[in-house]
């Protein structure tokens, strides 16, 4: 069967460098690290005081139109940050939507305008619990479960829940935007924005819709949630005194661990013959898309699957669904978080699929300088791959230095003829995605 060519048109990245591609691109060819003491919370009683938090002045009540502002109210971080992400996707992608342009008619039908978002596990804000939980204690002042369940709960206010459900960071955007297609969220850690840019690129390809925003948002800045990475021993030891800077270093086996970052966003995917129709700038094309499962020993994915022929596997489906050989590949953007244990399982996948020719294929490494972004991460990739191929230019690497077999070792930023960029990662839980993202005029 003939498919319809995806190409990517809009760019909404946010990382801890700032809103949009620009700043971040800056930053990464700069060899600038955001990756800082956390200010969301006091962290000094955790192992990892610091992280890749955004900057003061993203306020997601400028990015709304002012009819939707109380909205806002009921939005967690990551939703946050997925609404920003479109509504900067979408701007750069020249579109009008309702919540862009509501005196005008949208740019693409709603109806035929889709949404998939990829989300993690949004932890409550523990002041909100809390107030309610104190209302819970008995005569000895302890926590009492069954007052809590008949009582306590309905302290919390109304709509409480609709701050933490996975499912409303689409539901958000695909207010705001109208997009009326078909909408769909993934939730499976840091697979979630590849995955969902899969789906994107499917709805598009079988003609079910002739635009997508698609991508993810995950923040872990937050007790609960950085609580969570810490007992999966994902977290670098590092104080508030110890330079941030310079403690992720990934695919080097001295790296102390991650440390976590708050992003991800939005891309505008569109078939080509829209695209070329209204004129647009294609920035990029999504080539192909692969994902799998991992197998593992402890059934949850925590102990990652040590060989990599399962993330091996979706980027091999990757290459087949863009009709290339390993040969084509000419960059490569992995997880690369700085946890051993995940480093090497990316290493191995990547030596299965490119054999000694992997030594020639330079690495793209983003963790040093935003964070391990979880959820966010296959979109800030992507749109760092996309940007790589416009500009024909290396991003720097910051921090490693015996990296092995993989050409990972930090670097200046240079350029380099590129035609074809391999985004790839596994998760806790065991998904891994793959895309392959192609310059626009090849």
């Amino acid at each position: 069967m003939s498919r319809r060519r995806v190409v990517i048109t809009g760019l909404g990245p946010v990382s801890a460098h700032g809103l949009g591609i620009e700043p971040l691109w800056t930053a990464l060819c700069e060899g600038r690290s955001a990756l800082a003491p956390i200010r969301a919370f006091d962290a000094r009683g955790f192992a990892s005081a610091s992280g890749g938090e955004l900057p003061d002045s993203y306020d997601v009540k400028d990015l709304v139109p002012k009819s939707y502002r109380k909205a806002t109210k009921v939005m967690a971080r990551d939703i946050e940050i997925a609404v920003g992400g479109a509504v900067t996707a979408v701007a750069d992608a020249g579109l009008r939507t309702r919540g862009t342009d509501p005196d005008n008619p949208p740019t693409i039908a709603p109806d035929r305008f889709g949404c998939h978002i990829g989300a993690g596990l949004i932890a409550a804000d523990l002041d909100e619990l809390t107030a309610a939980l104190a209302t819970s204690r008995d005569a000895a002042g302890k926590f009492d479960p069954a007052h809590w369940g008949q009582q306590g709960m309905q302290e919390l206010t109304p709509l409480w829940l609709l701050k933490y459900l996975p499912n409303m960071l689409a539901c958000h955007v695909t207010i705001i935007h109208d997009c009326q297609g078909p909408s769909n969220t993934i939730t499976c850690n840091e697979a979630s924005s590849g995955l969902s840019l899969a789906e994107s690129q499917r709805v598009i390809e079988r003609g079910a819709a002739d635009a997508c925003l698609s991508g993810g948002a995950d923040s872990k800045l937050n007790p609960m949630a950085y609580l969570r990475q810490e007992l999966a021993g994902r977290l670098a030891k590092c104080t508030v005194d110890e330079d941030a800077t310079r403690k992720v270093k990934p695919f080097d086996p001295t790296s102390p661990g991650a440390l976590v970052g708050e992003g991800g966003g939005i891309l505008v995917l569109e078939a080509e013959d829209t695209a070329k129709a209204r004129g647009a700038r294609i920035h990029a094309v999504l080539a192909g898309t692969g994902a799998s499962q991992s197998w593992c020993d402890d059934t949850v994915g925590l102990v990652p699957d040590a060989t990599g022929e399962s993330l091996a596997d979706a980027i091999e489906a990757a290459l087949r669904d863009a009709n290339f050989k390993p040969a084509d590949i000419d960059a490569i953007i992995p997880y690369g978080c700085g946890v051993p244990a995940l480093d090497s399982l990316e290493a191995k996948a990547l030596e299965r699929v490119f054999g000694a020719s992997i030594g020639a294929k330079p690495i793209i490494t983003l963790a040093p300088s935003i964070g391990a972004t979880v959820a966010g991460f296959g979109t800030i990739a992507v749109a760092v791959a996309t940007k790589c191929l416009t500009e024909q230019r290396l991003p720097a690497r910051l921090n490693s230095a015996g990296t092995g077999s993989l050409a990972a070792a930090a670097a200046p930023s240079e350029s380099r003829a590129l035609r074809n960029i391999l985004v790839c990662t596994p998760s806790l839980g065991g998904q891994n995605s793959a895309a392959v993202i192609s310059r626009a005029n090849s």
